[in-house]
């Protein structure tokens, strides 16, 4: 495979990056360590994506009568491997341009692309994502939450947990049950959080300001006009939308990045001459180019219009693994980086914590990788 970088696609990244080095401050990272999700964040991503979306940076790679640029899948993954390096500025926003809008193009109503599709391009609009539950966690087919359709309107009554960007967002994409049926029996509604019914209580973390939260739905009203999709039709929607989830958050690159500072650190102080640490630095890098080239693979794929399946949660994985073993070797080589003199590397630290958690336990991608790409027999249950 040739992953050279086309002369437009090299200049794309290029004024990526002079669009960061002019725009970000000069405390950016600071100010930033403290997560996509804290309040003083979410409310500089909103400035910074109104200017990507005044240079018509936000939502590039949409099609043109959506608000894009028509760019190709490539495009894509330059954006969000430079936003990524620069420790994404554009907060829980990030969802909205890999994910969130894709899918409502392809399943929305014409009124429900017409409500909420305008607010993503012009970089106003925050959702999160109501999916795990107390002792369901990442096997969203055991989901209680229960919809009941009750006339023009669905009452819904149940709880999600460790949904981000939940205290500030404006929308919730909110999977719900509206049947017995294990799988099929799960829907989609699109609901204001501003809805009566709704109470969300913040999670202390370690991971950064305001990033986890419970919900509540408490008799919670909401019009039959919210359903996304058919009812029943939720698993295809979200297996369609995490595979552009995952594809859309290339974490090997800020792991790269992380570990290039970490070893011009080590080489600062003197310490870069043991073997042991070139040999670990060595691993990591090696990880994280295998990260990168198994998500190069798939934006391949994706780039000739061919289906992607459950080989993304390979990319996934790798990507997962990567992250891990960066923050190990500053957790072992570099203790002091994680105090407040290198927020860069602090932050990746907090990020590398949830990286197997986010778009799917890094549990759950083994088991697809098992089932679906290696045809392994599941074990009883």
């Amino acid at each position: 495979m040739d992953f050279n970088w086309t002369p437009e696609e090299q200049a794309f990244r290029q004024r990526l990056k002079d669009f960061l080095g002019a725009t970000l401050p000069e405390d950016w990272e600071r100010f930033s360590q403290h997560g996509p999700a804290s309040p003083a964040l979410t409310r500089y991503a909103e400035t910074f994506c109104g200017k990507l979306a005044q240079e018509d940076l936000l939502t590039p790679h949409w099609p043109k009568e959506i608000g894009g640029q028509g760019l190709d899948p490539w495009h894509q993954t330059v954006l969000a491997e430079e936003m990524w390096i620069a420790g994404e500025p554009r907060g829980g926003q990030y969802m909205n341009v890999n994910w969130i809008g894709p899918t409502l193009i392809k399943y929305g109503t014409p009124e429900q692309q017409a409500r909420y599709l305008p607010p993503i391009t012009e970089g106003r609009a925050l959702w999160c994502q109501g999916f795990s539950e107390p002792g369901s966690g990442s096997d969203l087919a055991s989901l209680r939450t229960r919809a009941v359709l009750e006339g023009d309107h669905y009452r819904v009554n149940g709880q999600k947990i460790w949904t981000s960007y939940a205290g500030l967002a404006d929308t919730c994409f909110l999977l719900c049950r509206t049947s017995e049926d294990r799988k099929r029996g799960i829907s989609i509604l699109l609901v204001p959080m501003d809805t009566p019914g709704i109470t969300v209580r913040q999670i202390p973390s370690l991971i950064g300001e305001g990033d986890i939260h419970e919900v509540f739905f408490d008799d919670m009203l909401v019009p039959k006009g919210a359903l996304f999709g058919d009812e029943g039709q939720a698993w295809e929607i979200i297996a369609y939308s995490l595979v552009n989830e995952r594809l859309g958050i290339p974490r090997y690159s800020l792991a790269r990045s992380a570990l290039d500072r970490a070893v011009a650190l080590l080489k600062e102080q003197g310490r870069w001459s043991r073997e042991a640490v070139k040999i670990e630095a060595a691993h990591c890098a090696a990880l994280c180019e295998a990260a990168r080239t198994a998500s190069y693979a798939i934006v391949t794929k994706r780039a000739a219009g061919e289906q992607i399946g459950a080989e993304s949660s390979s990319a996934r994985f790798a990507t997962v693994m990567a992250e891990r073993r960066v923050a190990e070797f500053v957790v072992e080589y570099l203790p002091k980086a994680l105090a407040d003199a290198h927020p860069y590397l602090k932050m990746h630290h907090q990020r590398g914590i949830v990286a197997g958690i986010a778009a799917g336990a890094a549990e759950i991608q083994l088991n697809i990788i098992a089932s679906d790409v290696l045809k392994l027999p599941r074990e009883p249950r």
